[in-house]
């Protein structure tokens, strides 16, 4: 373990130093490499952790020393970063050339995996402290990778850097309250004095805070679909795939460790919260047309199903229903694991579109699976993934969380009766939203006919071997997890002590408190004698039926199938925008060209959407403007004024001589 942490910081220190000075011809090949031999070491140390490994790294500095050393919880996902690092690091070699390739996003990017790995690893408040601010310095500079050419990447920077140490303050401020109330700054001795009172509920509100922001939870949310789409490619996996899961770390690591005697309130706001974020995020995405933006938004509703999940294991916990609390803390874990799969490969294969076109709105795309059938085939299976269906890790968790909901939902307690049924419905509602959005990504984006932007020759837009293996490697993760699913959940039962959970038949899950089994290879192989003989039975009719020719009526002989005839992703989401009209409140504008002669006869007629986020729009822009309108009003006292400023010394001093004396 010791050696394993060692060996992070000198590939991180040389990564950084082959970024400086390594000439631009061998920098992404060079730098690369030592990011995914970082991120495998990474891998390797947190499943050594997970697998009861010790070790510790202690580096001192003049101030305080920083410890560390992961747990099995902190090993855990120190392999998910890990694993994501390296898919990552190996789709950047190829996709980073010309000004994505710059010593500047280089040494950022493998700082931020650096800092990433270190935040599970932490194994007192100042190592965590100090990598969290290294994640959140590295990421900002990434998001700013294109601000010279990019408005929207200056103006994405600013919201991410403001929130982010936003977030970081709220997360001192928190530690700071355990800190005092413990007198220790070491995790294991906060978690042995579990502090209880008010300073505990002060602790968890700020705590909660600063990491429901950095895992991008409705309404702190505002930066993910800003900071994502202006990011490279390959650093928004990286963010999307593992960043969050910082936040989701810390929640789990002051709900279950650090204080997990807290009162019942606070699971009630980490399921509202969790609720209100997989609700929100999913409407928001069905409904946007920019493919990263709209993978964001998608992010967002997967952490808010996490929290929720979360929330619910530490209400049935308080409530003694301990089976269910253990299934549903793994199939957060089982959530946190599969959307690192499923998400990362989204992020890469939108990447690879967006490089092979320019373009990133899927009302301007289409035919891309006939030019990139790598790509598309990987966007597929991530698409499944995302929309929870089976075959993929995200259909067992959601399986593993709603068999926690009915397992022991049955108990008299009010408050579980009522929570049970809602976080049903909202699994529910989501699970239907997700599949409608990613029908609508994949189907326009990749299996329509090309519209705006003429998609790429075949072969064209998929140079890049490594990119491609990227790829497939995250979806044979994707599909694995969904296939093979028992050896992980007993995994992920073991690093939190979960009961109950195991494995069955071909490595299926096995819930035997709850009574619930799942055998995803089963299932397959039954799906499967049900469905080929259907298929050749169908064949077969069709080939002895006699062969007709069907046109269109009114063609004048010629079949009118152009790509304007087709959905394009803002129609096909447009019932869907009148069902949530309250909640995005779109913006429309028609505009109506007359004929010269006639103001009866249209010439031409012009309809435009925009939609926005209403949580920007509402809560954030106003506080803006209070700020902008007090600033200004700060400005004219700042008029350059010698005598002026003198006197406010003046006043100062008499100030503090008065409250001293």
């Amino acid at each position: 373990m010791t050696a394993g942490l060692i060996l992070q910081v000198v590939l991180a220190g040389a990564g950084v130093v082959a970024a400086l000075v390594v000439p631009s011809r061998w920098r992404s090949p060079a730098v690369g490499s030592l990011a995914a031999a970082l991120g495998v070491t990474g891998l390797v140390t947190g499943l050594a952790a997970t697998a009861g490994a010790e070790g510790t790294l202690r580096i001192g500095t003049q101030v305080a020393d920083l410890t560390y050393a992961p747990t099995t919880l902190g090993g855990l996902f120190m392999a998910l970063v890990g694993a994501v690092g390296a898919l990552a690091a190996v789709y950047g070699i190829g996709y980073a050339h010309g000004v994505a390739a710059s010593r500047t996003q280089w040494a950022a990017f493998v700082i931020f995996l650096f800092g990433l790995l270190g935040v599970p690893a932490a194994a007192d408040v100042v190592g965590f402290l100090v990598a969290w601010e290294v994640m959140a310095g590295a990421s900002a500079v990434l998001v700013l990778a294109d601000q010279a050419t990019s408005p929207s990447a200056r103006s994405a920077g600013t919201w991410y850097a403001v929130l982010t140490h936003t977030s970081f303050v709220a997360v001192i401020a928190g530690f700071a309250v355990l800190v005092t109330a413990t007198g220790t700054t070491d995790l294991a001795g906060i978690a042995e004095a579990a502090p209880t009172g008010w300073t505990a509920d002060l602790a968890f509100c700020l705590l909660t805070v600063g990491f429901a922001m950095k895992a991008g939870l409705v309404p702190l949310h505002v930066w993910l679909p800003k900071a994502h789409p202006a990011a490279p490619s390959h650093a928004s996996a990286l963010m999307s795939g593992a960043m969050v899961k910082a936040g989701l770390y810390g929640m789990v690591l002051v709900v279950w460790t650090l204080m997990p005697a807290g009162p019942r309130w606070w699971a009630l706001v980490l399921v509202g919260l969790g609720a209100v974020s997989a609700v929100a995020g999913i409407v928001q995405a069905a409904v946007t047309t920019h493919l990263k933006r709209l993978l964001a938004y998608s992010t967002a509703e997967n952490l808010g199903l996490m929290v929720l999940a979360l929330g619910l294991a530490a209400l049935y916990r308080q409530a003694g229903l301990e089976a269910s609390a253990h299934v549903a803390l793994v199939a957060c874990l089982f959530l946190a694991v599969g959307h690192a799969a499923f998400k990362t490969v989204a992020f890469l294969a939108a990447g690879a579109v967006q490089q092979a076109t320019g373009e990133h709105d899927l009302d301007r795309m289409g035919g891309l699976a006939r030019t990139m059938p790598w790509t598309a085939g990987a966007f597929g299976v991530a698409a499944l993934g995302a929309a929870a269906l089976p075959v993929t890790g995200g259909f067992v968790a959601e399986w593993m969380l709603l068999q926690a909901l009915l397992g022991e939902g049955r108990a008299d307690d009010p408050v579980v009766a009522v929570a049970a049924p809602l976080a049903l419905g909202v699994i529910a509602l989501t699970a239907g939203l997700a599949l409608m959005t990613f029908v609508k990504a994949y189907g326009i984006g990749f299996l329509a006919q090309p519209r705006g932007n003429p998609a790429p020759e075949k072969g064209r837009g998929e140079k890049s071997l490594l990119m491609r293996a990227a790829m497939v490697v995250g979806s044979l993760a994707v599909v694995g997890l969904g296939m093979v699913p028992g050896p992980l959940a007993r995994g992920l039962a073991g690093v939190v002590d979960a009961t109950g959970i195991g494995t069955t038949g071909t490595a299926g899950v096995d819930l035997s408190a709850l009574g619930a089994v799942l055998n995803p290879v089963a299932l397959t192989i039954l799906a499967a004698l049900v469905t080929l003989p259907v298929l050749a039975v169908t064949a077969a009719v069709a080939e002895r039926a006699p062969r007709t020719t069907e046109v269109p009526a009114w063609g004048c002989g010629q079949i009118r199938d152009s790509a304007r005839t087709q959905y394009t992703a803002t129609s096909y989401a447009e019932p869907l925008i009148r069902v949530f009209d309250d909640a995005v409140q779109p913006g429309r504008d028609v505009q109506v060209d007359h004929v010269s002669e006639s103001r009866f006869l249209a010439e031409q007629v012009r309809y435009s959407q925009t939609i926005g986020d209403v949580v920007e729009e509402r809560a954030y822009r106003p506080v803006i403007r209070l700020a902008d309108r007090v600033a200004d009003a700060a400005r004219r006292v700042q008029n350059g004024s010698l005598q002026r400023y003198l006197g406010f010394a003046l006043a100062a001093l008499v100030v503090v001589l008065v409250v001293v004396s």
